[in-house]
């Protein structure tokens, strides 16, 4: 472990190159090892719930922020980590920081302060435009995702048009590991939440989200987020890549 950063170091000379993993600590420490999209319609907090989970605004260019919405393809990166306690309850024993974050951070769940937490994931995230003739560029994501969130806002009907679109791209890209979230709660009540819940159920049936986890969320608010990363980890596996490029590299 490098004092300086909190990181463990990747020291070609004690590690086997052979028996490295996507998983294996040394590695998720510095690299992340999973690609995962946001995707879904216009202005429903897919770049909001990126920053939420990895603290990285993604919307950077001049016109995008003039106009509030993902125009190019947007990448941040973070580490999730649950608290090693059992004790610690869930959701809350999960937490997402940046992608610089030692490996070993205090856990801050209240009640809970100072308990030590575990590196399980190292991601990276790729932020998808919602806006209809953004489609090409959404496509261009979907290539190398490896699972999806799908922002459903709960304040509108379900589906919208994009809606319907990203989900019938990441059909054809064959994506099996999808989590749904109905994101901006906060700006409904607790029937109508209900109500859109059944929709977007009905919505999914007969696509690849069929039996998706749906995760009621606020990105703004960072309501549920310890949620998002809990399933993260339980239901979007990490691929299996080669490392014949770090052989090559020794």
């Amino acid at each position: 472990m490098s004092k300086k950063s909190g990181l463990r170091e990747q020291n070609l000379k004690t590690l086997d190159p052979s028996k490295l993993t996507p998983l294996t600590p040394e590695v998720i420490s510095r690299q992340a090892t999973i690609n995962i999209g946001t995707i879904g319609h216009v202005a429903h907090g897919k770049s909001t719930v990126v920053k939420a989970i990895s603290g990285v605004q993604t919307v950077r260019f001049k016109n995008e922020l003039e106009r509030n919405i993902t125009i190019k393809l947007g990448y941040a990166n973070a580490k999730i980590f649950c608290a090693k306690d059992g004790k610690v309850p869930r959701p809350q024993s999960y937490k997402a920081y940046g992608s610089s974050k030692e490996d070993s951070p205090p856990c801050d769940a209240p009640g809970y302060e100072g308990a030590e937490m575990e590196l399980l994931r190292h991601v990276s995230f790729v932020d998808c435009p919602g806006h209809d003739i953004l489609m090409a560029t959404m496509l261009n994501g979907a290539a190398v995702m490896d699972g999806a969130l799908l922002l459903i806002a709960a304040n509108e009907s379900c589906p919208q048009p994009q809606t319907s679109e990203h989900l019938a791209a990441v059909e054809i890209m064959r994506l099996k590991h999808i989590i749904i979230l109905q994101n901006k709660i906060d700006l409904i009540s607790e029937s109508v939440a209900a109500n859109q819940h059944e929709a977007i159920t009905s919505f999914i049936q007969g696509t690849i989200a069929e039996g998706a986890p749906v995760v009621p969320i606020s990105a703004q608010l960072k309501y549920n987020v310890d949620a998002v990363c809990e399933y993260i980890v339980k239901k979007i596996p990490v691929p299996v890549r080669s490392a014949s490029y770090i052989t090559a590299a020794g």
